[in-house]
């Protein structure tokens, strides 16, 4: 059976915030993750799954559940630095990045995967069953409602992506393996919110919503109309702009290393979480890896002030103090008037 076309990444009309902020965390996984607060019918998923199929394979260990990274021998699965020990190199395939969707009645066990104690205490070894996670080691790990998912569901997932292990531990016995994954959380506000201490643990956060302008909602209808009448040619038609954006995708995981920030930038993304109220470091320091990161798609080796401007729209929104009822809108004005000083 043929596998259904995706929608090309590149056909997607609008929701430049939406775009950016999934391309920036594909880039670099340590952003945090994203969270694309939206109505019903705004691309949320099309996205998603366009972006995973827009990547070329990636060179993983030939055989290995958790598709460890061949070149990353610091970050290597117990059964991959084992036979590296031994074999002194690695067999190398390529695979396809991939959306990993977790279900919203997703358990803890389901999610992190189990230790099989009876086995450990007979045989003397451990028997890890792999979860959700492990197969969203180097992949999308992509869950829809997630302001639905139970609390302490997405406190694991948290730490996991912020950490890139993932730790089970039972009976005294533990197991590690690498959880290096693009978080991508959507929901619909008017289902209900996340907590606000959960809210903050995501790197990016943005609001969708649908197109207002008609010729753009025109566009809309017609691309998706093209889509489902021919993919194949519909997909051919945006094959050059799919290859230069998946290019400049690459060229920027290369350069983001090498990407400087002066001290004055990182003052500024300083006073602007001060100005704003915003409580703790992260917020400082998500703006500024956010920032790199921007100036590293744009193939720039160092950061000016526009990609301080453009994180803080990405970074800040969901950091907000707020009262009950309040959406925690950013006050864009404040935030110019704080870069307009530091310029």
């Amino acid at each position: 059976m043929k596998r259904k076309a995706v929608f090309p990444f590149t056909a997607i009309v609008g929701q430049n915030d939406m775009k950016l902020s999934l391309i920036l965390n594909v880039i670099n996984p340590a952003l945090g993750g994203v969270l694309i607060k939206g109505e019903k019918g705004t691309a949320k998923s099309t996205a998603v799954r366009a972006l995973a199929e827009l990547l070329p394979a990636m060179e993983s260990v030939h055989g290995c559940r958790f598709h460890c990274n061949p070149h990353e021998t610091n970050h290597l699965c117990d059964n991959c630095a084992s036979l590296l020990k031994v074999q002194k190199s690695l067999s190398v395939e390529l695979v396809k990045m991939r959306v990993v969707e977790l279900p919203v009645n997703a358990t803890e066990d389901r999610v992190v995967g189990t230790l099989d104690i009876a086995h450990a205490i007979k045989k003397g070894e451990k028997k890890f069953d792999p979860g959700i996670l492990a197969q969203s080691n180097r992949n999308i790990l992509y869950v829809d409602e997630i302001n639905l998912l139970d609390d302490h569901v997405v406190d694991v997932l948290l730490d996991a992506a912020a950490m890139g292990i993932n730790t089970v531990e039972r009976e005294g016995i533990s197991y590690s393996h690498p959880a290096k994954f693009v978080l991508v959380g959507t929901m619909n506000p008017e289902e209900g919110d996340i907590r606000p201490q959960l809210l903050d643990r995501f790197g990016l956060s943005v609001i969708v919503r649908g197109e207002h302008d008609p010729t753009q909602r025109v566009e809309v209808i017609k691309r998706r109309l093209a889509y489902e009448q021919d993919a194949d040619a519909f997909i051919n038609t945006y094959a050059t702009k799919q290859n230069e954006l998946a290019q400049k995708i690459i060229t920027a995981r290369n350069l983001l290393n090498t990407v400087s920030i002066d001290d004055k930038l990182l003052e500024t993304a300083a006073r602007l979480s001060i100005e704003l109220g915003v409580d703790g470091h992260r917020a400082d320091i998500t703006v500024i890896k956010t920032a790199l990161t921007i100036a590293a798609f744009n193939n720039r080796m160092s950061v000016n002030m526009d990609d301080i401007k453009t994180a803080a729209k990405l970074v800040l929104p969901h950091r907000m103090r707020r009262r009950p009822f309040e959406n925690g809108e950013l006050d864009w004005t404040k935030v110019e008037a704080v870069l307009n000083d530091n310029a």
